[in-house]
């Protein structure tokens, strides 16, 4: 009781009341304690609505209320004119099981979308309620979100919320990200890092700078998918509401046809009415299409809150839809299967050098410098030579840097550098060296050289397993493109297991490329396969919104990205894919589960209920039993792990 919601305790409080006196009515009935003549007559009729309107007002209302707005086609009008019909043939008893077994089916299905809707209600709770602002004078004043404006200074306490996209600029600890990742396991923060809103502040205060307003967040971003997502129906989704539109009329016709028809072509329609009257009712009862209207969109609601509880946003069902049919996976490289920043992956020393001075006097050359690879040499050393000591820097743009480190000359730099300053390169590399992609930073020290760094944009820990699953669940083919040069494409490809790859590609080249490949799929064997690009760079965007289905990472993603894909990962774990193709598949095959289970078993009742083969209790069964049959099997979306 404690998980239901206000309405939900109050229709339960219907339907146990309604149940108590239907169980009385019925005993009083066939234990013949009301005698038969006054049990059949029309005198119970007040009686017996008691319950029915108990149970069933609501329904009653819907229906008046439909038919006063010209929508009369629909589950209320069907389940009202049935017990209505139930009701004029005395058929009491009837009439109230059909009306409170629709309202227990309609119980499950409320609580069965409840369910649904807290796996992707849960990220509603990601948005912050209020932002702590820094004023010039150190004072802190509580703002809403919305006030927030980038480059202001907000003070996250511990427990907090994190309102707004910042960098940290005061402060260390970890902050949950689970909310937005589904990684349980804190990440740990100080200052320089970059912080996304939604994430929760652990035991100590922290200060950063807002780099966005809070609309611009990636809070603000994930709440509008969500928001947006239950607007893009599937195939499938599509195909059970025009089904509905025309079905519902279609049996409505149906019942009438069979309530006139046999009775006057008979030629007793007097003494044959009221027992076509009832088989019409019992008909209308057979094919409400709750089943199908119910289960098949909770199906695709339960994947989309599967999917979320792995961290990744599917912005519609029909995306969904699609990564279930998913035949070719076109990737980028860098900031996708790489980390995307630039790392120290080797050092070579010469003789009588050892790795650490090498790796130290890099460093002590490159501190000054804002190159990326600079950057790495600097960040993979762990005893900097103090900053006094290195004086009188030149930078040689494109080639590398000098500088005095003491009383030696250091310098860094490309085989252009130290061509053009006379230094002989003896490196005489292993075999791991020379085969691994990435840039070679040489060193040399008062003119002689010293040593080798390979500093390379390093593949993703995960980033070969994800691959070896992704096929595993039988993606035809896994192409990479990249604008990074063939023998770093080709170092990268083979490292990961990808047989194919394009190199030296500009944005309009992956456009290109995807459109082949696109047209490929549909002039081949499987037309009905899907493309998949994942990206996370601006220059992505465009073949983002050209694939089937884009792909975005959204941690360190470009916003343009996020915006031009169709499915978000939220910490850019390659190994979500699979789990969100895994889910798509399971979602699709219990829709279709759904679909053959309730029409055949609807077909089958509706003719026996024509024949008269078929009561009303079966009738229940075939409306509100397969409901509920289907609710349940739609319901293992929701549970999925």
């Amino acid at each position: 009781m404690n998980n239901l919601t206000k309405k939900q305790k109050k229709d339960l409080t219907r339907i146990i009341i309604a149940s108590v006196l239907f169980v009385v009515l019925m005993i009083l009935v066939h234990a013949h304690i009301i005698p038969d003549s006054f049990s059949e007559s029309l005198w119970m009729i007040p009686v017996w609505l008691v319950p029915y309107f108990i149970v069933g007002y609501d329904v009653v209302r819907k229906c008046i209320l439909g038919i006063s707005h010209g929508q009369m086609f629909d589950e209320s009008f069907l389940m009202t004119l049935a017990t209505i019909g139930a009701f004029g043939c005395r058929e009491f008893d009837e009439a109230v099981a059909v009306m409170l077994f629709y309202q227990v089916g309609e119980f499950f299905q409320s609580y069965a979308v409840g369910k649904s809707r807290g796996a992707i209600s849960d990220l509603m709770s990601i948005a912050p309620d209020f932002a702590n602002r820094e004023c010039d004078d150190g004072s802190v004043e509580t703002i809403d979100p919305d006030e927030i404006e980038p480059g202001d200074i907000l003070v996250i306490k511990p427990g907090e919320k994190i309102p707004t996209d910042g960098k940290v600029i005061e402060g260390e600890g970890l902050i949950n990200t689970s909310a937005l990742t589904g990684e349980s396991v804190p990440r740990a923060v100080r200052a320089g890092d970059d912080v996304i809103s939604g994430c929760i502040n652990g035991e100590n205060l922290i200060r950063i700078q807002a780099s966005k307003a809070y609309d611009d967040c990636t809070v603000a971003q994930i709440l509008e998918l969500v928001e947006s997502a239950a607007s893009k129906k599937s195939k499938t989704e599509n195909f059970i509401t025009r089904f509905a539109k025309y079905y519902t009329p279609a049996v409505v016709i149906g019942a009438l046809l069979l309530a006139f028809i046999p009775p006057l072509v008979s030629g007793y329609f007097a003494a044959e009415f009221g027992k076509w009257v009832l088989r019409a009712c019992t008909f209308l009862v057979i094919s409400c299409p709750c089943a199908l209207v119910i289960s098949v969109p909770l199906a695709f609601f339960g994947g989309i809150g599967a999917a979320s509880k792995e961290g990744v946003l599917v912005k519609g069902s029909n995306y969904l839809e699609m990564m279930a049919k998913l035949d070719t996976i076109v990737t980028d490289k860098t900031g996708t299967l790489t980390e995307g920043r630039f790392k120290v992956s080797m050092v070579e020393a010469a003789s009588g050098v050892t790795t650490d001075d090498v790796i130290r006097y890099a460093a002590a050359v490159e501190a000054g410098s804002t190159h990326p690879i600079g950057a790495a040499i600097v960040s993979a050393c762990d005893k900097p030579i103090p900053s006094s000591k290195v004086k009188d820097e030149q930078n040689y743009a494109g080639r590398g840097i000098t500088a005095k480190v003491g009383r030696d000359t250091i310098a860094v730099g490309n085989a252009a550098l130290f061509e053009e300053l006379g230094i002989e390169i003896h490196e005489e590399l292993h075999e791991d060296v020379a085969a691994a992609s990435g840039t070679h930073c040489y060193v040399a020290k008062n003119g002689k050289y010293i040593g080798t760094i390979l500093v390379a944009d390093m593949p993703k820990a995960e980033a070969a397993q994800a691959i070896k699953d992704i096929l595993a669940e039988k993606v035809r083919r896994i192409v990479m493109l990249t604008g990074d040069s063939e023998s770093a494409a080709s170092a990268v490809a083979k490292e990961l297991g990808i047989k194919d790859y394009m190199a030296g590609l500009l944005p309009l080249d992956k456009v290109k490329a995807v459109e082949d490949m696109l047209a490929e799929i549909a002039a081949g064997s499987a037309p009905e396969g899907k493309l998949a690009f994942i990206g996370d760079g601006i220059n992505d965007a465009p073949v983002l919104s050209r694939a089937d289905v884009g792909i975005a990472m959204g941690s360190l993603g470009s916003d343009a990205a996020i915006e031009a894909a169709d499915v978000v990962i939220m910490d850019d774990r390659l190994a979500r894919i699979p789990a969100v193709i895994r889910i798509a598949r399971k979602t699709i095959g219990i829709s279709k589960a759904n679909i053959v289970f309730a029409l055949f078993v609807k077909f089958a009742c509706l003719v026996l209920g024509a024949l008269g083969i078929a009561n009303m209790w079966v009738a229940v069964f075939a409306d509100v039993g397969v409901a509920v049959i289907c609710i349940l099997n739609s319901m293992r979306m929701i549970t999925h792990r």
